[in-house]
Parts: C-alpha cells; structure tokens; sequence
C-alpha cells in the first residue's frame, strides 16, 4: 500500500506533467500494476463526478480518498482447511460442554492454539483469534437509556470476597443493594450465600435506609428463584415470597444471561470490592469487617460521581425517602431445624457441635438458625444461644450446661472439653484456687448460676478475700461475700470485720484439731 503522497504524486505526474506509466513507477519505485491501478480508481470517480449537475459528495470523497490495503478476499495462508476443521470441532465440543452446564471447563482461545501446535499446525495465536470471531459472529448489543422513578426500583447481587479473618484466608459472599434513582448502596459480607443470608441482608438494608423500596431487581440466583423454565416462566422461592408479603415490595429478574440489565448493581460489586478491600484485608472478626464496610459504603454515598450527574448518592437518596414504603417491625429470617440432643448433650448442625443443657440428653428440640448464630428451644422456652460457627468439625460448648452431671462427676471436670472452652477468668480462679476441690468449684459455679453473679464479680470478691486473708480462699468466704453485696445494711468495714473474725475462727478449729 503507497502513501496518500505517493498517490497525489501518480494523479500531478500523469494529469498535469504527462508522465507515463512506466516513468512514473520508476521515479517513485513502484510497480506499474500499483500506478495503473490508481490512475484507473482515479480516471473512474473523475467522470461518474463530470456525468453529473450536481456531484454527490461521497463521489467527491471517492475521488481524493487515502489509499487503503485491500484484506478482505486476501486468502488466509496458514489458515488451512484442516486447521479450520479442528478448530471447528473444539468450538462444538465447548457447545456441548455448555449445554451440560459444564461452563468452567470449555476450552480457551489459547487453549485451542495450544491443542494446534501438539498437533503439529503451523499457525498464530491471532490468526486462531480471528477466526473464531468471525465464526461466532456475535452482533453487538445496543443498550436503552433507562429513566427511574425515585424510589421505585432497587437491585440486588451477589458477590465474592476473600479476606484474612483472624488469621485464616476466608472465601466470603458480599450482599449489595444499589438504589437506581441514586445509585445509593448498601453492602454487607455473610459466609454463605443461603436462604437466611439473603433474607438478612434484606432485613438489615431496609433498616438502613428505613424504608422499602417498590421494586427489587434480581438475576436468575438460586436463593431467589425456586423453579427455572425458559426466559418467562420463573417461580420464586418462597424466602422471597416471604419477604415480599411482609415489606410490600414487588420484583422482577433478569433475563438470562442479561446481567446487564441490572448495571447498577453489577458496577456496585466490583467497585464496592474493590473500593473496601483492596488496601485493607484483614480483620480480626467478621463483625470488625463488616464495619469497615458499612464505613466505605457511607463514604462512597457522599461522593459527586458521574453515574448521578454529578450529585452525591445521599442528596439523592434523601430525596427518594419520601417514596419509600414505611418499615415495618423487623422479620425473622431464621429457619427451624429439629434436632436431638446426643449423649455429650449437643446437638449437630452441618458438621458442628452445640451444647445444650445436660438433663436434655436424648430429647428432641427446635433450632432458630440465623446467618450470626443458634438458639434452641425445649417445649416453646429458650435453653441456649451459641454463635454460629461456619468452620466444620468443631465442639462449641459452655460450662454451665453440664454442671448438673459434673455435680456428681466432680472427677470428669479437669479434663472436661467443657472447662478447656470456658472463658479464662473461669478457668485462672480453677486453676489458681480450686484445681485440689472441683467439687467446691462446680458449687462456686452453680452458686453464681442461680443467683446471676457474672465471673467478673467473683474475681471481684476475690480479690476483696486476698486484701484481708490472701492465703485462704474458699467457697464458703465468697458465698458470705457475695451475699453480704446485696445486703444495704453492711459496710465495707463490717464485711471486712466479718472475713477476719470468720477466717480467725477457722485458725483456732485448725490449732484444735492439731492439739
């Protein structure tokens, strides 16, 4: 291909000077054919431009148009037909693949140029490249500029967060609603991408924002939709169903694969993601961050951004409240599992062990599960509440479910699973005062039970004890002490009073005992 100089030079030479062909082409070292070429495209355009009153203009273009390089019927070389036939068979192998739901594991483009060359072809990755694009020949999809009522839609999605909680690599699912009217969002990190999760995360964003939106927007998520038929026929799960009937919202979803019709919330994720966590990963617990979160969320909100003509999130949001349909108390999301209560008293929940009060060995009961924590129930009254845990295979196990068996097993106690769980203030006033008399100390926790003392009020009493006796603690001086709390009729002086003249008259039984 010449140069748009070259070619004025063929038009000024031939036309004006009278040069030929051939002289032309040796003063400017081009072939003859190339200059033939242009005098004749030239020669052409000049008198379809002569024939006419009034020359068009694209004929005019025509006629002074750059010189281009003609590709389109150039034969691809190495592109050979039994190039081309493999190439097609990996194509309707990566069909098939997807059509069994197998989308993760169909060949690459370079996957395929890889396969090539073990085959012995001689071809180029962007030959390989063009070609399987004009084999799919995807025409590109023109979007419609939307307009949204305040209030009335707001979108939701999923998506995936790795961070270091406490320690460990954790894969988390990230919950994000974005308003459309505002681009207004709210997110939120959960372990698993459930029914009771998805429900939370609506619970906590309408108390966000204090008020429902008319519209929720989804796409085809399992969470959402119960039964899938074709692009028409979706049937909801009841958890939406739920929710929907309770916060009087509408929704719809998505076609299938048109994640593209809810942009605001697919651009939300990964700008949410990446806004919050990629400077800042670890967290000590999901709470902390979750936190963070919120905190970046609230930030972003007051920002000036393009996608809201460059107004802040929340100006706009605090618009569409008034829209919003009004709050209602708040749902409760959990599910009810039954369960039976083992011989270690607990029960097993997806691969995990929960204690339960030890005289509800062999009984059944009823487990509210929400995304944070358990709470189980016997005959319709509430008997323990533990923290959801997500790792498997761990016993999670309080103290005072068993003092009823470790009462009469006082042996059981220092090796018990039960006391290597309990809080370290439990265990140091074990370890340091009554690792010789586990049956006092099962007392001592049985004495705190029934009357509501928190072992921070024991160690408390403790110390009091040392202040006067430091080396005679026992049950019997911290059961006085405590009791003694609670009477208004006692100062500090006569309580005092009182341990010295008690702890003097256990001295003077032990002088006896020894004369």
């Amino acid at each position: 291909m010449i140069s748009m100089v070259k070619k004025q030079e063929i038009i000024i030479s031939y036309y004006r000077d009278g040069d030929s062909e051939r002289k032309i082409a040796r003063r400017l070292k081009i072939s003859r054919t190339t200059v033939r070429r242009y005098l004749e495209e030239y020669k052409q355009a000049r008198e379809a431009i002569c024939s006419l009153e009034k020359p068009d203009g694209q004929l005019i273009d025509e006629l002074v148009k750059p010189p281009r390089y003609i590709s389109e019927n150039r034969d691809k070389r190495k592109l050979t037909p039994e190039i081309t036939g493999e190439i097609d068979a990996l194509l309707k192998l990566n069909k098939e693949k997807k059509s069994q739901g197998l989308h993760k594991q169909v060949l690459k483009k370079i996957d395929i140029l890889d396969h090539l060359h073990d085959k012995g072809y001689d071809i180029g990755y962007t030959s390989v490249c063009e070609y399987i694009s004009k084999k799919n020949n995807k025409k590109k999809e023109a979007y419609i500029r939307q307009v949204y009522d305040p209030g009335d839609i707001c979108e939701f999605d999923w998506g995936e967060v790795k961070l270091f909680i406490d320690g460990k690599l954790v894969k988390l699912n990230m919950a994000v609603f974005t308003s459309a009217y505002s681009n207004f969002r709210y997110a939120i990190l959960f372990y698993r991408q459930d029914t009771i999760s998805f429900q939370q995360a609506h619970v906590y964003f309408f108390e966000y924002s204090k008020g429902v939106y008319k519209t929720l927007l989804y796409d085809n998520m399992r969470v959402a939709i119960a039964k899938l038929a074709g692009n028409k026929e979706k049937e909801p799960t009841e958890a939406l169903l739920k929710l929907s009937m309770y916060y009087h919202f509408g929704f719809r979803f998505c076609n299938i694969g048109k994640g593209n019709e809810k942009g605001h919330v697919e651009r939300s994720v990964e700008y949410i993601r990446r806004k919050a966590f990629s400077l800042k990963d670890t967290f000590d617990t999901l709470d902390q961050a979750n936190s963070w979160l919120l905190a970046i969320c609230n930030k972003e909100n007051t920002r000036y951004g393009r996608s809201t003509k460059g107004k802040k999130p929340l100006d706009l949001f605090n618009q569409e409240k008034s829209y919003l349909y009004s709050l209602p108390p708040r749902f409760d999301c959990a599910s009810i599992e039954q369960c039976k209560v083992d011989k270690y008293s607990t029960i097993s929940y997806q691969n995990n062990h929960y204690s339960l009060p030890d005289h509800l060995v062999g009984e059944e009961v009823d487990v509210k599960v929400y995304p944070e924590k358990l709470i189980g129930y016997y005959q319709n009254n509430k008997v323990c509440e533990h923290e959801r845990k997500y790792e498997p295979g761990g016993w999670y196990i309080k103290l005072d479910h068993y003092l009823g068996t470790l009462y009469y097993k006082p042996g059981a106690l220092a090796g018990s699973q039960a006391l290597k769980l309990a809080p370290g203030n439990v265990k140091e006033i074990y370890k340091n005062y009554f690792d010789k008399s586990s049956k006092e100390f099962i007392e001592l926790l049985l004495f705190a039970r029934d009357n509501k003392y928190d072992f921070l009020d024991i160690a408390k009493v403790i110390n009091r004890i040392k202040e006067i006796s430091p080396n005679d603690i026992s049950l019997e001086k911290i059961k006085a002490l405590c009791m003694e709390k609670e009477s208004p009729d006692h100062n500090r002086e006569d309580r005092d009073d009182q341990i010295l003249k008690y702890s003097t008259k256990q001295l003077n039984e032990y002088g006896n005992l020894l004369n």
